[in-house]
């Protein structure tokens, strides 16, 4: 039989600006039988400040599903608020 490699998300909306955790579960398999099962954790935030100034969070290169999820949540209000209390976080 000949390994295949199949990938499963699971995301989770969490605190008051929205953060979305993900799970990507990558699943090799021979044939029909699951060999190995491993996650990795990442957590998206709706805004990025990198750059010098405040932009969306690029989530381009993320699943359909992540991306769906982030669209759904990430509100102008929600961005906002984000940006505001980030901001008021660095003058302390």
């Amino acid at each position: 039989m000949a390994l295949t490699k199949e990938f499963e998300y699971d995301c989770e909306v969490r605190g008051e600006h929205k953060n979305v955790q993900v799970r990507k579960c990558t699943i090799i398999k021979d044939g029909d039988e699951e060999v190995s099962r491993t996650y990795h954790r990442h957590v998206l935030h709706c805004r990025d400040k990198s750059n010098g100034t405040w932009a969306d969070t690029d989530i381009s290169g993320e699943d359909s599903t992540v991306q769906a999820v982030c669209n759904a949540v990430w509100t102008a209000a929600v961005k906002t608020a984000y940006e505001t209390f980030m901001d008021n976080q660095a003058s302390i």
